[in-house]
């Protein structure tokens, strides 16, 4: 493409890592918990539940998922846990607050060359203060025109997008690994899509895509951004 175009981008799992942190600590709630009836798949999927219920009411982050790991807990073990269960499991989930922001390789550079010839902006949900707080760490703002946290992405998400910042949907692309929240939502409010899968993508963002759909483009790796903008 040789015109300028607006590139919007997803931060978490798409400019760095994020779910497999989660994943990680999942892992080791998981061997902690050890279920004496359910195996661990049947124990991940109650986890699952209890996350996708959590998430309407509390939002996304590191506490909505301590609270949903309290909660799985209580439900496997039908009770409370106790003060040193509940401390360990905080000891779990403290892990995804003491790291450092790990980009996807090749992401600073390639936004760097896009945004000699793009407009680029960041839109991303979750917790404000802890998004902010990523974000900072990344020392990727500076690529944005502007920056958008949120608390949920849907199609009027992107619509009220739209309409504040003056873009033109028609060339304007939503770069994401979520077909939930990133590629299906855009496309349903008239953008274009670039569609980078991420192998540690959350469950609860899968969603199945047209693959006749000629308006999201599929790619593999971050860096093949700059071979079609």
């Amino acid at each position: 493409m040789t015109s300028r175009q607006t590139l919007v981008f997803d931060a978490d799992d798409t400019l760095w890592e994020n779910n497999v942190l989660f994943e990680r600590v999942i892992d080791a709630y998981l061997d902690w918990l050890a279920h004496p009836t359910l195996d661990r798949a049947a124990t991940r999927a109650v986890l699952d539940e209890v996350e996708r219920a959590n998430v309407v009411v509390h939002g996304y982050g590191s506490a909505s998922f301590l609270r949903s790991l309290g909660d799985t807990f209580q439900r496997l073990n039908e009770r409370p846990a106790t003060t040193a269960e509940a401390r360990r499991i905080e000891e779990l989930a403290g892990a995804l607050v003491n790291h450092e922001v790990e980009l996807v390789p090749g992401v600073a550079e390639t936004l760097a060359e896009l945004g000699e010839r793009h407009d680029l902006r960041l839109l991303t949900k979750g917790d404000h203060a802890e998004q902010q707080r990523k974000i900072d760490a990344s020392n990727l703002a500076h690529h944005f025109r502007s920056v958008h946290i949120v608390a949920e992405k849907r199609e009027t998400t992107y619509r009220e997008l739209v309409a504040e910042q003056g873009l033109v949907p028609a060339t304007t692309w939503m770069i994401g690994n979520s077909p939930r929240s990133d590629i299906l939502p855009a496309r349903a409010a008239g953008l274009g899509a670039v569609f980078i899968p991420n192998r540690y993508t959350w469950v609860l963002e899968h969603d199945e895509l047209d693959l006749d759909d000629h308006g999201v483009l599929h790619l593999q790796r971050f860096t093949e951004l700059v071979e079609h903008f």
